[in-house]
């Protein structure tokens, strides 16, 4: 039912809107926020969007709920003058080298300071610079450029479960970093870059091979090829004006741009989408008929991959060994195109340009590298072409598009749609509904499985079999299906998993979005480009078929296994990741471990090593004492872990620990 308030002297109407925040949106009043976003918790931390709500003095706008007769001011002078106050102590101590910051273009703090009218900052800056933490292939952290809006904590932990950032320290010394301070190589992070997105400023941004490409294209002795993802050509467009712009007039827009960049060839990452349904398709097929590691798990997403390998490495045997797209393409790449190019191997260049922040760090796993070369040597990120596209002075909307290099730029709109959560299952029904008795009609879209839920789930008929098939986004979403197959409350044959909201087409490497209808446009414009593509049905494609007889031989084979597939293997933190909490003043003697692995932390485990520092400093032999906080124990299940030195306690409480070490000091 229809309710009122009134928000500047106007009246207006108001349903299920959760806070009055969304209510003054919807008056079409722009609140400055850094910690509001719809798909997170209310955290009312930036205190920006404070308003005067008559009667009840000033509230934080994003955790108020509307009430039937509110009377709210958004603009008066005390508001005004407190959001400058904000504003101006953050940037007292904020990096203001604006214009070499990656998320100045889109910053929120540029764009409230000069919505203030912010001229001059009355505030002296007192903290000490801090280094960059420039350890991981996807991410970069600067610590100078945070305002604590807990953005990035809350979006690893409430979508993707991870934790691998929060808050730390108290008072004037609070930083958002990983645990103990550690760089986030070091850290369970998953480079899905999540908090780069939902970062306002450029406190967290994605790590640029920019200058390497150029670097590359510069150097006559390389010949340097691009392979473009399906999600890119759907979000491209919005840098330049052209939002929604048709896939396949934006994906040939690209083609263009990067001839003109000195790419010798420009190819389609969707061909070995195409690649990737086949394989996994055979492979899906083949444990049906023998009832083996059922469910099967996709492998395209990469933060899913390394997500599975730290927390559950019992069912990486479920996972399917085929490689991602980008990692089928950069295989066949260097093992075809020396010869057709007529360039050595190492002077052959691959470029992928790809939606995602994880896949920088999945071109760097050993496993997708032959006689020490890496398959795939470089990847930019849609936000990083834009970059080149501008930086080459293109106007990317007057390009006139031209069409991808062959054999490896043919694709079927099955590959089109791996951008898009669902787009790997609807793939898969596509290739399945024209085997023998698949029991599936033969039809070119199974919209069952299209959706924006964190998971869905649909029943199909394959082969005389009926299977449960779950569709998945959010490391979170996966979480809960895992927990509900080990409980025994599901049981499903097949399972898409992609770690990013919507899929490939909310990456962190898309341009910065806020709401949910722009990632709406996006899979729109991906289901569009499928529509108007001749075939649709991966083992359609001719080229695809090409590939196979001249060089694999069929799907599955002994070739294919050494080429395009790859294991998988636990990657949980182990013991000699430790960081030292305590150290002895005399001869280490006694050598205490406290496992501070997500699961042992949440059974106590920082309550548990409290204890032990009060403990230890009452002893005598305290002096002769070395605590560490140590990952990982590897049986979660029975934590807490304490190890005093040789000994492991499992389920440790305070007195078996006290005992153990009372022991080991004698």
């Amino acid at each position: 039912m229809e309710k009122f308030l009134t928000i500047n002297n106007r009246k207006i109407a108001f349903t299920d809107e959760k806070n009055i925040l969304e209510v003054i949106r919807k008056a079409n009043i722009e609140l400055p926020t850094f910690c509001y976003h719809s798909e997170l918790s209310a955290y009312g931390a930036c205190r920006l969007c404070m308003v005067e709500v008559v009667g009840k003095g000033i509230n934080p706008a994003c955790s108020t709920q509307p009430r039937e007769g509110m009377v709210i001011k958004t603009n008066d002078e005390e508001i005004r003058e407190m959001r400058k106050i904000i504003i101006e102590l953050l940037l007292a101590n904020h990096d203001r080298e604006c214009t070499m910051c990656r998320k100045s273009e889109h910053c929120q703090l540029q764009s409230i300071a000069r919505k203030l009218g912010i001229n001059y900052i009355r505030y002296k800056k007192t903290k000490k610079p801090s280094p960059k933490d420039m350890s991981t292939y996807s991410l970069v952290r600067d610590p100078d450029k945070c305002v604590l809006c807990g953005d990035c904590v809350r979006v690893c932990e409430e979508i993707q479960s991870v934790g691998a950032i929060d808050f730390a320290n108290r008072g004037s010394d609070v930083v958002v970093c990983p645990s103990f301070g550690k760089d986030l190589i070091d850290s369970d992070c998953v480079y899905c870059g999540q908090c780069v997105r939902v970062c306002p400023t450029g406190a967290l941004t994605v790590k640029s091979e920019i200058s390497d490409v150029w670097k590359a294209l510069s150097n006559p002795k390389k010949k340097v090829i691009a392979a473009i993802a399906p999600a890119v050509r759907a979000s491209i467009g919005e840098a330049f004006g052209l939002a929604g712009e048709n896939g396949t007039e934006a994906a040939g827009k690209i083609v263009s741009a990067l001839r003109s960049m000195g790419f010798s060839k420009v190819f389609d990452i969707s061909f070995t989408a195409d690649m990737t349904i086949v394989e996994e398709a055979t492979e899906f097929v083949e444990r049906l008929s023998k009832g083996e590691n059922l469910p099967l798990f996709t492998s395209c997403c990469p933060a899913w991959v390394k997500f599975a390998e730290q927390y559950y490495p019992d069912i990486l045997d479920n996972i399917s060994t085929t490689r991602s797209p980008q990692g089928i393409f950069g295989s066949i790449a260097k093992m075809i195109l020396p010869k057709t190019l007529n360039v050595a191997k190492e002077d052959l260049i691959v470029v992928s340009i790809m939606p995602c922040t994880a896949k920088k760090f999945e071109a760097r796993r050993p496993e997708l590298s032959k006689d020490g070369i890496q398959d795939t040597d470089f990847v930019i990120s849609t936000q990083e072409l834009i970059r080149m596209i501008e930086e080459s002075g293109l106007h990317f909307g007057e390009i006139e598009p031209s069409a991808f290099d062959m054999p490896l730029g043919f694709k079927t709109g099955g590959g089109v749609i791996f951008g898009n959560s669902g787009g790997v299952t609807e793939a898969v029904l596509r290739y399945a509904a024209t085997t023998n008795s698949s029991g599936l009609e033969e039809t070119e879209e199974f919209n069952f499985v299209r959706g924006e839920n964190g998971i869905r789930e649909a029943f199909v008929k394959i082969g005389g079999k009926d299977l449960h098939i779950a569709i998945v986004h959010g490391l979170r979403n996966a979480r809960k299906i895992l927990r509900d197959i080990k409980e025994g409350k599901s049981a499903y044959d097949f399972i898409e998993v992609m770690a990013c909201p919507g899929g490939c087409i909310g990456g962190a490497g898309q341009p910065v979005y806020n709401d949910i209808e722009t990632r709406r446009i996006r899979t729109k414009v991906l289901y569009e480009n499928d529509k108007t593509l001749e075939l649709h049905k991966p083992q359609d494609n001719p080229y695809v078929q090409k590939i196979y007889d001249e060089y694999l031989e069929k799907p599955g084979s002994h070739l294919c296994h050494d080429l395009i597939h790859s294991a998988h293997t636990s990657k949980k933190r182990i013991q000699e990741s430790a960081f030292s909490i305590y150290k002895p003043i005399e001869k280490e003697k006694v050598k205490v471990e406290v496992c501070f692995g997500r699961n042992c932390m949440q059974r106590g485990a920082q309550a548990l090593l409290d204890e032990i520092l009060v403990f230890t400093q009452e002893q005598k032999f305290k002096d002769s004492v070395r605590i560490d906080a140590a990952f990982c124990f590897e049986k979660c299940a029975k934590g807490p872990f304490v190890k005093v030195n040789d000994k492991t306690i499992e389920k440790a409480d305070i007195d078996s620990v006290k005992k153990a070490m009372i022991a080991a000091s004698k």
